[in-house]
């Protein structure tokens, strides 16, 4: 499928974008070459195939959220530039 000059223009105008003159032939190639591919696409028998919203399976790759001991206090402080009380100390970020 092949668009016109005119087409493109308004897409281009729909989407709010300003096409100079050099680049409305380059998108009305662009834009035909991704309508030809939805055409091939629609030309695919698909009867039978149940709609999903995803190709693959969706898999967590979140491991499993469990309790573990944590660090003593002193060893998570070690580095910390300035603290106090057993707390890390920051400047204040809101007044």
């Amino acid at each position: 499928m092949s668009l016109t000059r005119e087409e493109v223009l308004h897409i281009a105008h729909l989407a709010h974008l300003g096409l100079s003159e050099d680049e409305v032939p380059k998108f009305q190639e662009q834009l035909s070459g991704i309508l030809d591919h939805f055409e091939a696409l629609r030309a695919l028998d698909t009867e039978g195939v149940p709609p999903t919203s995803h190709p693959l399976p969706l898999e967590s790759v979140m491991r499993e959220d469990e309790a573990a001991p944590s660090l003593p206090v002193e060893d998570v402080l070690a580095n910390a530039p300035n603290a106090e009380d057993g707390l890390f100390r920051v400047r204040a970020v809101l007044e």
